[in-house]
């Protein structure tokens, strides 16, 4: 509270009706401001009066008097500032769920538990709840359902892990011995023989998990298809001088 509207709550503070925060702020403006003592001191006075007074009743033509200009105003700052409150609240309510959302756009995210596939019943008698995962390809190459296999013709290695959703299955790669440039993509190929795109990228002429640049290429997407649908993924060159399948991995 300001200096300025403080003086303003010397009729309300004699009264008995600032809130705590309100009155508190009173008392501390009431230490420095001698007008505002010598109000109070009248005021109580006249509070003392009233203390104890039984309503009056107005006669039945009476023209009801309006509250003095001061009063209303009191009245009117009191209720700016809860409104203000209760907005700031909501401002901070609405933050807190920004951040919540925003963890989801980075490796660790937030998921429902019910969209993890063959995970833990929920307790009995509980709601939905939110879980913290860990959503990152090193993750899912760890603790997915794991294939890995190489081609002898191009020399490719790579591992395949795959996580079962309800939407599908989220499929991870890690890919060496190959060198670029070139532009590539993993399909998964269902049952009836149909590739499904899974994830595209391209290889710097520098290659990946080659002499010169060890480390493999490690990427993740996914596909509709349910892991029992995959018959097994193929790496597979597009653009100029596509459609070379550099890697098939059964599954």
């Amino acid at each position: 509270m300001t200096t300025g509207p403080s003086h303003i709550d010397v009729g309300a503070y004699a009264l008995g009706l600032l809130e705590e925060p309100d009155r508190r702020a009173f008392e501390a403006h009431l230490s420095t401001c001698l007008p505002c003592n010598e109000e109070l001191t009248v005021l109580r006075g006249v509070a003392a009066q009233l203390h104890g007074m039984p309503p009056i009743e107005d006669p039945r033509d009476a023209t009801p008097v309006p509250p003095p200009p001061e009063v209303v105003t009191d009245l009117l700052r009191h209720r700016a500032r809860k409104m203000r409150r209760g907005r700031v609240r909501r401002a901070l309510v609405g933050a807190a769920a920004g951040v919540v959302l925003l963890a989801g756009a980075f490796g660790t995210g937030l998921t429902m538990s019910g969209d993890a596939g063959g995970g833990g019943a929920a307790a009995a008698g509980a709601g939905p709840s939110v879980r913290v995962v860990d959503g990152s390809v090193e993750a899912l190459m760890r603790d997915g359902q794991r294939v890995t296999a190489s081609d002898p013709g191009t020399g490719v290695t790579g591992t395949v892990a795959v996580e079962s959703k309800l939407w599908g299955s989220r499929v991870g790669l890690r890919l060496s011995k190959v060198r670029g440039p070139l532009q590539c993509e993993l399909v998964a190929i269902d049952r009836t023989g149909r590739a499904h795109t899974v994830a595209g990228w391209s290889v710097p002429a520098k290659g990946y998990g080659v002499p010169g640049s060890p480390d493999p290429l490690t990427l993740q997407g996914g596909t509709a298809l349910s892991s029992d649908e995959i018959a097994r993924f193929e790496v597979r060159t597009i653009g100029q001088g596509g459609g070379r399948t550099l890697l098939t991995v059964p599954v």
